[in-house]
């Protein structure tokens, strides 16, 4: 081993603890005792269910299951207006195709900060303001552009003889589409699914400033959990927030490669 491959392995070292660490600590910590938390061991030698069963006793059951209901409705809508328009992207030549590439783009150049309080008077009007419905709806215009983008990327990794080939076997424009690209393209999907499912989790600006009491998980730690005096609840709210993530890297690993193949 030369003096290169150390330096990599001391980097990767560095970067893996970095990342690890804090997540390593809030589980810790997430089901450590009080007394512990609070005492000189470096490390909590027994744990307790008090600080998950406290937080969830706050509402954080609901919390959840809103964010699983606009994650999953997020998913749905923006994939049926996103899916279609990255395949007109990546298959049709049409005046100001690149424009609309470049309005897609621009649309995440606004910070949400500045679109907030005109989003919270519109939906006050539509009386959509603190609904599901109304969160959903916003995520969606947040990950639309991810969606057409992604798409548009993995239909463009297809080749277009595979296409021709079903029309010549006698298939119609929709069922070339069905049940030929879409399948080629479902594991890429699947991860940019998964993206989008995640971008709705972790949202909290949104969230908090088009809801009051029904709240996403986010929004309700941000107000709820971190009030609180108690720091083991933090943590707690922590590891709610982590698992979701930690499970999605689990999960969708071998279909991000599959993913950024088609993009190249």
């Amino acid at each position: 081993m030369n003096v290169g491959d150390v330096v990599r392995a001391l980097f990767v070292v560095l970067l893996a603890s970095w990342v690890l660490l804090p997540i390593v600590i809030s589980i810790l910590y997430a089901f450590a005792p009080s007394d512990e938390y609070y005492s000189d061991k470096p490390i909590p030698t027994s744990f307790t269910l008090e600080h998950m069963k406290l937080l969830w006793d706050l509402g954080a059951r609901e919390a959840i299951v809103n964010s699983i209901i606009v994650g999953l409705g997020t998913v749905i809508l923006s994939f049926l207006l996103g899916v279609p328009a990255g395949y007109a992207l990546a298959r049709y030549a049409f005046p100001g195709r690149e424009a609309v590439k470049l309005g897609i783009v621009a649309t995440r150049m606004f910070p949400v900060v500045v679109i907030a309080v005109s989003l919270l008077k519109t939906f006050l009007k539509l009386d959509l303001a603190d609904t599901l419905l109304g969160l959903t709806l916003a995520h969606t215009a947040m990950a639309l552009p991810f969606v057409a983008l992604i798409a548009s990327s993995v239909f463009a990794g297809i080749p277009r003889e595979l296409e021709e080939a079903g029309f010549v076997f006698g298939l119609s424009p929709l069922g070339v589409f069905f049940r030929i690209t879409l399948p080629l393209a479902a594991p890429s999907l699947t991860a940019a699914a998964m993206f989008t499912f995640l971008l709705s989790w972790n949202e909290v600006f949104i969230a908090s400033a088009l809801t009051l009491t029904n709240r996403t998980l986010p929004a309700f730690i941000l107000t709820s959990a971190l009030a609180t005096p108690i720091d083991t609840i933090k943590f707690a709210a922590a590891v709610l927030m982590i698992v979701p993530a930690l499970l999605f890297i689990l999960i969708a690993r071998r279909y991000l490669i599959t993913m950024w193949a088609f993009g190249r």
